[in-house]
């Protein structure tokens, strides 16, 4: 049936405004009946109800609309529809589908360019996209945590930033101690070192091992960087113990009574600065800083308000650059690739040494954290790992936790629900002191050189490699190879030789980057524990204050002057009680 038309309905409908019981868009005309609607002159067949929308007949651009977005006169639906979800299935996932196909194709690249034999002045030049990103994602690393940090800390209130700070470092502790032990049942089950004739020789290795340390000056280099001495350097160095040799003469009475005068060589600690972001100490500061900002109440808002207006700017920074991290991955990846000199005796002599870590890092990172999360939270962790997926193929190309620390707050926020508050708090935080991937490869490669070297470890020595393996993750700095530089003092501790440690840096650039992503992977699930720990915190809240306005409105009459209902309020505030006490609990 055509729409009709009455010049009276066309002057009250026209331009939008409401007409009784009938409604137009944009000039269309509405049938007198209410039942069907055409829109730009088009007619509506069919016995009155094409179109229905919680009651209302609604035409919009010439289309017939019902409220589960069918055909008004048919119920098949639209190929148009699925073509516009797949669309918007792409434009949401953009970001990742690019990140993962400059994966693919950098080792495509890297493969092909492997063959031309580039020298090492052309391997630089090729990688150059690679390193402009690295360099883009580590300009905005103070910036990014110190006024996280600050802001954070500020908009928490003494009692609750303890209360997180505390959970989250108790989480950051066990996962990694989880790791360790991963590591360690992962290196006996698989021995990598076992069934070796000789040690493989790597050429070109021989320089590379770093200077061994004793295990109480690393610790104390630990407490030294918590408090640095100068903040400006603080953004570009940290603290490192060296050792100075002195011969010192020493006379030696032997049984005759014949002195014989030696010389004895002592070992001095001498400071000293190396390259390298004290993150830690930035961090200590910036939460203390925040905490005195909020002490200061209303004079310190307007600094807060700098703070957060910085962070803010900061996090715009991050959502450009992020675009060009598909390119750069992709170099950095390739660049990599062509570095790699005798490939093949690398992986037939430590092929079982990177399966092993590489395994472990699968077991902790896809079973192990996600089952934690699922515990706690009951929520699918594998929905919440797709939310994070382009900060851990970041991780991936980049071998840093610090550098890809602004990719992950943003993946945290926008796809998984983490505030700000929390995410801008606890990743910082995590990014210095959570290294699981770190933990669980240094005691993969500790029992490693053990069997290397034929070397039996006891109960004691296992015991010690975890609980120093843990520790000393804490103190490793999330740069590329950071984990190596700890790994010797896991080494001295159980007596083993750190000239080993070579073998390790030959097959790091790999083994590292599965280690980055275990530990950003970790960070993430922290914060995410967390944001699920406060939610629970406030709905109980909100139940407790319900309960109590329940409570209050039935005393009211009571307080009226009702003497008639105060024996029956009596009794059924006894009987509430306990259901008070059940919720808060």
């Amino acid at each position: 049936m055509a729409t009709t038309r009455d010049d009276d309905q066309l002057n009250g409908t026209s331009n939008g405004d409401i007409y009784p019981e009938k409604k137009a868009s944009n000039g269309d005309n509405v049938a007198g009946g209410g039942d069907n609607v055409a829109g730009g002159g088009d007619n509506v067949a069919g016995g009155g109800d094409n179109v229905a929308s919680r009651g209302d007949n609604v035409a919009s651009g010439g289309d017939n609309v019902s409220s589960r977005g069918d055909y008004a006169s048919s119920g098949v639906r639209k190929p148009a529809d699925k073509m516009e979800k797949v669309k918007g299935c792409i434009r949401g996932n953009l970001l990742v589908i690019l990140t993962v196909t400059g994966v693919i194709v950098g080792v495509v690249i890297g493969l092909s360019v492997r063959r031309l034999g580039l020298s090492r002045v052309q391997v630089i030049y090729f990688s150059f996209p690679g390193e402009l990103l690295i360099r883009l994602l580590k300009m905005i690393i103070i910036p990014l945590v110190v006024c996280s940090l600050v802001a954070g800390a500020a908009s928490l209130d003494t009692k609750a930033l303890g209360k997180l700070g505390g959970w989250a470092i108790l989480f950051f502790f066990l996962t990694t101690l989880l790791a360790s032990i991963v590591g360690v049942l992962m290196a006996y089950i698989i021995k990598p070192g076992d069934g070796a004739e000789s040690k493989p020789q790597l050429p070109g290795l021989e320089d590379a091992i770093p200077e061994p340390k004793e295990i109480t000056d690393s610790f104390l280099d630990l407490v030294r960087n918590i408090f640095p001495s100068n903040l400006v350097s603080a953004a570009f160095v940290s603290y490192a113990t060296t050792y100075k040799t002195i011969k010192i003469p020493h006379n030696i009475t032997d049984e005759f009574g014949n002195v014989n005068e030696t010389l004895q060589e002592i070992k001095i600690p001498t400071p000293a600065n190396v390259d390298g972001m004290n993150i830690l100490g930035l961090v200590v500061f910036a939460i203390v800083f925040g905490i005195a900002l909020r002490k200061l109440g209303a004079e310190g808002e307007n600094l807060i308000n700098f703070f957060n207006s910085f962070n803010e700017a900061t996090m715009i920074l991050v959502s450009w650059i992020m675009w060009y991290a598909p390119f750069g991955i992709m170099f950095l990846v390739a660049g990599k690739i062509v570095e790699m000199e005798n490939v093949w005796l690398l992986f037939s002599s430590l092929g079982k040494y990177i399966c092993c870590c590489i395994v472990g890092h699968l077991i902790h990172g896809l079973i192990l954290l996600p089952l934690i999360y699922f515990i706690f939270t009951r929520r699918n962790p594998y929905t919440f790992l797709w939310g994070i997926f382009t900060a851990l193929v970041t991780a991936y190309g980049t071998a840093s936790s610090s550098a890809t620390l602004p990719l992950m707050m943003k993946c945290v926020e926008e796809n998984n629900g983490v505030s700000k508050q929390i995410s801008r708090f606890i990743l910082p935080i995590g990014a210095t002191v959570n290294m699981d991937g770190a933990a669980l490869f240094q005691c993969v490669a500790a029992v490693f050189i053990a069997q290397l070297n034929k070397i039996p470890l006891d109960f004691v020595q296992v015991i010690t490699i975890l609980v120093t393996a843990t520790a000393s993750s804490v103190g490793a700095a999330g740069i590329p190879a950071g984990g190596v530089l700890t790994l010797a003092i896991i080494l001295e501790a159980v007596g083993l030789p750190t000239s080993e440690i070579s073998l390790i840096l030959a097959v790091d650039w790999l083994v590292d980057r599965s280690c980055t992503v275990l530990n950003v992977e970790g960070d993430a699930f922290g914060a995410g524990l967390l944001q699920a720990y406060v939610d629970k915190q406030q709905s109980r809240e909100l139940q407790v204050e319900e309960l109590t306005e329940v409570k209050t409105e039935g005393m009211k009459p009571d307080e009226e002057g009702a003497p008639l209902l105060k024996g029956g309020m009596v009794s059924l505030e006894g009987h509430k009680s306990p259901l008070e006490k059940e919720s808060v609990m």
